[in-house]
């Protein structure tokens, strides 16, 4: 079965980096699209990144648009979000996810996901 376990989340001061990774399993991973989403306590899930199978397009959230980075590697069956400039903003759950077709802003277009990593911001 579909199986996304993510990583590398923790705590850290505003201005850090942090990396984290989305190791996939149950599925030709590099036949399909990957993305990115977060959830702040109390709010809506929202989507931060994707990227093609390919690797070669990506989309972002204005938000985290020039801070973030999106990447994989399909022989480790890995995608990964390169986070800089942190700030209090970006504190969530980060979870990997996928689905068939292409990439998609719609949280309701994805259909597997992983159980998250936290991330935390402190000012």
């Amino acid at each position: 079965q579909v199986q996304l376990v993510e990583s590398g989340g923790g705590l850290v001061q505003a201005g850090s980096s942090l990396r984290l990774s989305c190791a996939a399993s149950g599925f030709t991973f590099s036949n399909y699209p990957m993305g990115w989403f977060r959830q702040a306590p109390g709010k809506e899930r929202e989507f931060v990144a994707a990227i093609d199978w390919g690797g070669t397009n990506t989309i972002y959230a204005d938000s985290v648009k020039g801070r973030f980075a999106v990447s994989r590697d399909n022989a480790k069956n890995t995608v990964y979000l390169q986070m800089n400039a942190l700030n209090p903003e970006d504190t969530a759950v980060y979870l990997c996810t996928t689905r068939r077709g292409g990439t998609s802003r719609r949280e309701d277009d994805w259909l597997y996901w992983g159980q998250g990593t936290q991330v935390t911001v402190s000012s």
